[in-house]
């Protein structure tokens, strides 16, 4: 019985051992992700004289009412500064378009027309299911080879990191620093998420769905669905 209690506790042990290994790693991978990338994090008026090729403006949630969620809203803000900045001619948006019930992407595109830019210079990525995805697809699909990226900042620097092993020349603004529900949340699980794209980056599989070539030189109405 006495023999059997010390394996018992041996394995609990190993098991605890593992797990603060794997927090150690997850941390360090995190950490080191923020490092690399951080310096790519740039202003607004910084990013106006890059001369990119597109505005890639990452999805996010919308609410079921149709209106898009307070950091969706505020991405679409940056990225429409942005193009009145002239630091690209084409904007990018890139989301989840995976259901006929749920569009972030024909959303994106409405908000950026409501505030005055025409429809050609706006393209939308209908399967930017992942920032992985999206970085890929704007690549292979859009042609892109330099571009501004918008998100909040603490998503910027996992998708800087996934453009720039994809061989993307990319920058990233941020949009508006604001305290979000649940942002704690988020921070916990984008650290996990950094340590997943890390590992995503090295095998660098295709995404769920490529196609024909859209270059975002071109006409964003190609892209209208």
């Amino acid at each position: 019985m006495k023999q059997k209690y010390q394996w018992v506790k041996r394995g609990i042990l190993a098991l605890l051992c593992l797990g603060i290994m794997g927090i150690a790693v997850v941390f360090g991978l995190s950490s080191y992700l923020k490092s690399h990338t951080a310096d790519k994090i740039i202003t607004e008026t910084e990013a106006a004289e890059l001369d990119a090729d597109c505005i890639l403006v990452l999805g996010c949630g919308v609410r079921e009412d149709g209106t898009p969620s307070l950091m969706l809203r505020d991405r679409l803000e940056a990225g429409i500064a942005l193009y009145e900045a002239d630091a690209a001619p084409k904007l990018l948006m890139s989301g989840d378009h995976g259901r006929k019930d749920y569009d972030e992407v024909n959303l994106m595109k409405d908000y950026a027309m409501e505030r005055g830019i025409p429809s050609e210079d706006i393209f939308m990525d209908h399967a930017g299911f992942s920032t992985y995805d999206s970085m890929y697809r704007a690549r292979d699909i859009f042609c892109a080879e330099k571009v501004i990226i918008v998100s909040q900042e603490y998503h910027l620097y996992r998708a800087l990191y996934l453009a720039e092993k994809l061989g993307l020349e990319a920058h990233g603004v941020p949009a508006l620093d604001v305290n979000y529900r649940g942002q704690a949340y988020r921070e916990f699980r984008e650290m996990l998420a950094r340590a997943k794209d890390f590992c995503t980056a090295v095998i660098q599989p295709e995404p769920k769905f490529l196609g024909e070539l859209i270059p975002v030189s071109g006409n964003g109405d190609l892209t209208n669905d």
